[in-house]
């Protein structure tokens, strides 16, 4: 793929975010990004299956911008925008189903490169228990240069990115909004640290706001970017256990912290356990059962 392939991606990603395989089939209808402003405002409506008055915002808009430069529009911002096929976009999730067609990138990028990379998740109603059990488990991990994933929610995804920061790791937070937004605000703080020593990725433009269900989608780059994932705590029902089918479906390694019979908070992990999930209580083990297992592969 060429620079100018990529300009002309960014330029269109920004006005209509859509998924790489979303992209191919708008590529496959049109032909070239630029084809849009040949095509009849009916036409481009049923090429990206919107209505018209949409197809003519967008048609209006690619207008305007096609001599824009992205790069530098982010630049001002501290953001780097990475197209798929791109050398800095990780292989690791250009095997997944539905691949972000750009990840946006705030930090040290580098990250993206790292060999060894681990997702860990849990409740976001999360206790002391998983601050307890992040505190333990990471330091093997972290010595081993594993860069911890999370998703810089509430809880869990908090503790992950707090415990790593204390125990001298690099860590990678995984949005479900543009960077002109931060949720939950009580993490504000915890995301510029990040934004200035660690790394904030995320599949939507800056502008793009919050909405429910852009988490379970960023939750297949969480797993997708991970050689395996731990999860500490999580209830029955919960976005935690969506997001373990997830790696389990792309193969990765699963390892789950047992927990207290009496907690709810526990009843989704120790279920997950029952059905196959990698028991595990110290940090050593987790290496020891990745090595395992990646002699089979």
């Amino acid at each position: 793929m060429t620079n100018s392939f990529y300009q002309k991606l960014l330029i269109f990603h920004y006005i209509f975010p859509q998924s790489w395989h979303k992209i191919q089939q708008i590529l496959i209808q049109i032909g070239d990004f630029d084809e849009l402003l040949n095509y009849s405002n009916e036409t481009v409506a049923k090429s990206l299956n919107i209505n018209i008055e949409k197809a003519t915002l967008i048609k209006t808009h690619y207008k305007q911008m096609r001599h824009t430069s992205m790069e530098s529009y982010y630049r001002q911002y501290c953001i780097k925008a990475i197209p798929y096929g791109s050398e800095m976009y990780p292989s690791a999730l250009m095997t997944l189903y539905d691949p972000p067609a750009v990840l946006y990138v705030k930090g040290d990028s580098s990250l993206l490169m790292a060999n060894n990379k681990m997702a860990v998740i849990g409740s976001r109603a999360a206790t002391v228990y998983s601050e307890q059990v992040l505190k333990f488990l990471l330091p093997p991990l972290i010595n081993e240069q594993f860069v911890i994933v999370s998703g810089l929610a509430k809880g869990a995804d908090r503790i992950a990115h707090e415990s790593t920061i204390q125990l001298g790791g690099k860590t990678i937070g995984v949005l479900g909004h543009g960077f002109f937004h931060i949720y939950p605000k009580e993490n504000e703080v915890l995301a510029k640290k990040m934004a200035q020593d660690h790394l904030l990725l995320t599949e939507y433009p800056p502008y793009v706001g919050i909405q429910k269900w852009h988490f379970p989608a960023r939750n297949r780059i969480i797993s997708g970017l991970s050689q395996g994932l731990l999860v500490t705590e999580a209830a029955l029902k919960s976005g935690t256990l969506i997001t373990t089918e997830l790696a389990l479906e792309q193969g990765k390694d699963v390892f789950v912290v047992p927990g207290n019979i009496f907690s709810k908070q526990s009843f989704g992990t120790n279920k997950l356990i029952k059905e196959g999930a990698i028991l595990v209580w110290n940090g050593h083990q987790i290496l020891e059962e990745m090595q395992m297992f990646s002699s089979f592969r």
